[in-house]
C-alpha cells in the first residue's frame, strides 16, 4: 500500500499547486488493498484522509485534510 502511494504522489504531484483531487487518487491506491470490495467500490470520496506533502529535505510543504 505504501509503495501505491508512493507511486501515485510520484506521478500526479507536480508543482506548488495540489488539489482535493490529490485525496481522490490516494485514496484509490488505498482502497485497491480493501479485501471488501463493497467497501473498496463504495463513498468513494468519503474517506476521511490527511496528505502531508513533504519536500526533499523534509520540510512540510502543504497538508490536504478531508474529514
Amino acid at each position: 500500500m505504501s509503495n501505491a502511494v508512493d507511486s501515485v504522489a510520484k506521478k500526479y504531484v507536480k508543482g506548488p499547486d495540489i488539489h482535493e483531487g490529490m485525496l481522490n487518487r490516494v485514496e484509490a491506491a488505498i482502497r485497491a488493498y480493501d479485501p471488501c470490495l463493497s467497501c473498496s467500490t463504495h463513498a468513494v470520496g468519503q474517506m476521511p484522509i490527511q496528505l502531508d506533502i513533504v519536500a526533499p529535505d523534509g520540510t512540510l510543504v502543504k497538508t490536504l485534510k478531508r474529514d
